[in-house]
């Protein structure tokens, strides 16, 4: 036991020397990245990407699908497909929160799990969720070494593959596994939608429709609908224009584009809906927010 505190308290310590930056930020290996919030962030809408995201310090809440999830320190998040939804942090200058998020990709999975001689293994039912999950002893010893090894590039290189590989084993074997065997099989709906989503994510400027994207799925459209919501706690077209806003956002933020500019970058063909539609789910107009940012 006194070990292990003694590796939870050099994890927070090497996460605070390298997590300087607010928010998501990349590590030195691509697919990790570091999280820290040094200050409270109310609850407001967040768009993840698919990550096992494991907490040393702080506190988020999130609510998904009208259903609060509270993740709190040496416990983490399996988050499967890129997933919308709503997200207080709670942080401070002199209690930061201070995290990892370690990248799912469905390639890689697939040949862990044939690798684990589970390739015809079936996953169970998987349903939307962001179900706190306690770091076991060999989570934090591993998520500790990657660490330390991301701290020399040739380490980083070399070693940091094999780490994140046992990371994913180690949340595998635990009571998150079946959401990343769901994910991986050719079987079942979450790989499906999951492909239906990267869809959205790389289309949202463009003309997508729930027949399409369902057809794509080698689905009914009803049966899509009810498969997406099970993934995603959100309908196919509320995704979309999910998608769609934080991208305007991003794009305000980043490139200086106008309000008008972001509106047609993004795949709205109105500017007065895209101004309702951002001012509703954001709480500021798109216009506020490029005077707030000093446009």
């Amino acid at each position: 036991m006194a070990m292990m505190d003694a590796s939870r308290r050099r994890l927070v310590a090497v996460l605070a020397e390298q997590a300087v930056t607010e928010g998501f930020s990349p590590s030195p290996l691509q697919g990790v990245r570091y999280v820290m919030a040094a200050h409270d962030y109310p609850m407001a809408p967040v768009l993840y990407e698919p990550c096992i995201l494991m907490l040393a310090a702080g506190r988020k809440r999130a609510c998904l699908g009208g259903v609060e999830h509270a993740l709190v320190p040496w416990h983490f998040w399996v988050v499967p497909v890129p997933l919308p939804f709503s997200c207080q942090t709670v942080a401070s200058p002199e209690a930061p929160l201070l995290g990892l998020a370690v990248g799912i990709d469905t390639g890689f999975l697939g040949e862990l799990l044939l690798d684990m001689d589970e390739g015809g293994r079936l996953p169970g039912t998987v349903a939307a969720g962001l179900e706190a999950t306690p770091l076991t002893d060999e989570l934090i010893d591993a998520a500790l070494r990657l660490l330390v090894c991301l701290q020399h590039p040739l380490d980083t290189r070399i070693l940091g593959p094999g780490i994140v590989r046992e990371i994913v084993y180690r949340t595998l074997q635990g009571g998150q596994g079946a959401t990343l065997r769901a994910l991986a099989a050719q079987n079942g709906h979450l790989r499906p939608i999951a492909r239906a989503l990267k869809r959205i994510q790389t289309g949202f400027d463009g003309d997508l429709d729930v027949e399409g994207l369902a057809k794509e799925a080698h689905m009914g459209v009803s049966t899509f609908h009810h498969a997406f919501r099970a993934v995603t706690a959100s309908s196919p077209l509320q995704y979309i224009k999910t998608v769609r806003l934080h991208a305007a956002r991003r794009l305000l933020a980043e490139s200086g584009a106008t309000a008008g500019e972001a509106a047609v970058r993004v795949g709205y063909a109105s500017p007065s809906q895209f101004s309702r539609e951002y001012k509703r789910f954001f709480g500021i107009s798109p216009s506020e927010e490029a005077t707030r940012l000093g446009r």
